[in-house]
C-alpha cells in the first residue's frame, strides 16, 4: 500500500507540468512586432518631446515582454508586449496633440502680429516692419493727381408765392 502514495505526489508534479506548458499559448512573435512598430512610430512622431513618461514605459514594457519571451513565459510576454503597444499608442497621440497645440499657437502668434500691424496701418502709424505684407504696385490711375472737388450745387431757388392771374376780359 505504500507504493501508490509515493506514485501520487510524482504524478501530480509531472501533471503540473504538463498543465503549465499546455496553458502556454504560442510565442507572442505578433504582439512584439506590433509592439517594435509603434514605439518606432511614436518616436518619429515625437513623443520623446511631447510624451516621454508614455514612451519611456511602452520601452520598459517591451523589453520585459522580450525577457518574458526569452524565458518561455509566452503569456507573461504576450501581455507586457500589448500594453507596450497601447503605451505606445498613447504616445503617439500625445505628440500628434501636442504638435497641432504647438502650431496653433504659432498660428496664432502670426495672426497677432498680422492684426497689429494691420491697426498700425489703420492708424497710419508709421513705416512698413519686416512682418508688413508688400503693397501692391501702384496702377497708372494712380499716378495722376485726384480731381479737385466739385462746386457746391447752387442753392434751390427761394418759394415765392403764386402771382395771381390777371384775366382781361
Amino acid at each position: 500500500m505504500r507504493r501508490p502514495i509515493t506514485m501520487l505526489p510524482a504524478a501530480a508534479v509531472v501533471g503540473g507540468l504538463i498543465a503549465g506548458c499546455a496553458t502556454q499559448g504560442p510565442k507572442p512573435t505578433e504582439e512584439l512586432t506590433k509592439a517594435h512598430t509603434l514605439i518606432q512610430q511614436a518616436e518619429k512622431a515625437q513623443a520623446q518631446r511631447f510624451a516621454a513618461p508614455d514612451l519611456q514605459r511602452a520601452r520598459d514594457e517591451l523589453s520585459s515582454a522580450e525577457v518574458a519571451n526569452t524565458k518561455g513565459d509566452y503569456d507573461v510576454a504576450r501581455s507586457y508586449a500589448e500594453s507596450a503597444a497601447v503605451d505606445a499608442d498613447v504616445a503617439t497621440a500625445r505628440a500628434s496633440a501636442g504638435e497641432a497645440l504647438r502650431a496653433a499657437h504659432e498660428a496664432q502668434q502670426g495672426n497677432s502680429v498680422l492684426q497689429h500691424e494691420s491697426e498700425r496701418a489703420a492708424q497710419g502709424g508709421g513705416g512698413a516692419t519686416s512682418t508688413a505684407v508688400p503693397s501692391a504696385p501702384r496702377s497708372d490711375l494712380q499716378a495722376y493727381p485726384a480731381a479737385p472737388a466739385a462746386p457746391p450745387a447752387p442753392p434751390p431757388p427761394e418759394a415765392s408765392p403764386p402771382e395771381p392771374q390777371s384775366n382781361p376780359q
